[in-house]
């Protein structure tokens, strides 16, 4: 029997991570075109409306009832806009461990929301679903998705070669595929204790994590 994790929402201060609907599907059609993430990751290009519909009422609620992972739409609490997105996928139910992707809108850079958005799955995922380890794995020249990793208390395991393919501009503005290497990052429940005890203070993600962009 295929484990599935709960249809559920998280909240922080700032954020509600809850499942896609059909009224994020403008914002996350223009969200996905941005330079930044075409460059980094395999989503299609252009990112049309219909493939936003797919991936919001198809794909992503599937990641879940088929016992993959699951997918957050990351919006903000006051103006209910969606800014990014945090998927577990790669989900090991023996193991307890599943990796974990995101990407934050252009239009929301530079808040902290992919610190804040990551380390309320964590917290969900080790204390709720009782996992015992979170993967990242992020091209060796994001450094700003590397930024994240770091922020957030994960611990750099090694490099894959060759193993990740991005996109460059091309000099007529196109874009081209590129072979690149990738940094695996992981997170255990203790790592995450560690990086809470250094800002148990309360943490404005903001000017704790300077650097996202």
């Amino acid at each position: 029997m295929t484990s599935i994790f709960p249809d559920i929402s998280l909240s922080t201060d700032r954020l509600v991570l809850r499942p896609f609907d059909a009224a994020d599907i403008p914002a996350l059609a223009e969200m996905m075109n941005d330079e930044l993430i075409t460059a980094w990751t395999s989503v299609p290009h252009p990112y049309t409306t219909a493939d936003a519909r797919e991936w919001a009422l198809v794909c992503a609620p599937a990641e879940r009832t088929e016992g993959r992972g699951i997918v957050f739409a990351v919006t903000e609490f006051l103006t209910h806009r969606l800014v990014g997105i945090v998927h577990l996928r790669h989900t090991d139910w023996r193991t307890l461990a599943a990796e974990v992707a995101y990407a934050i809108a252009p239009w929301a850079r530079g808040e902290g929301y992919a610190c804040e958005s990551v380390v309320a799955v964590a917290q969900w995922l080790f204390r709720d679903q009782k996992f015992e380890r979170l993967e990242l794995r992020t091209a060796a020249d994001n450094t700003a998705s590397q930024q994240v990793a770091q922020k957030v208390g994960c611990i750099s395991e090694g490099v894959l070669r060759n193993a990740c393919i991005a996109r460059s501009r091309t000099e007529d503005g196109g874009w081209t595929d590129i072979r690149t290497d990738l940094i695996v990052w992981s997170l255990l429940p203790e790592d995450l204790d560690e990086m809470e005890e250094q800002y148990s203070g309360g943490t404005d993600y903001a000017a704790a994590f300077p650097d996202w962009r």
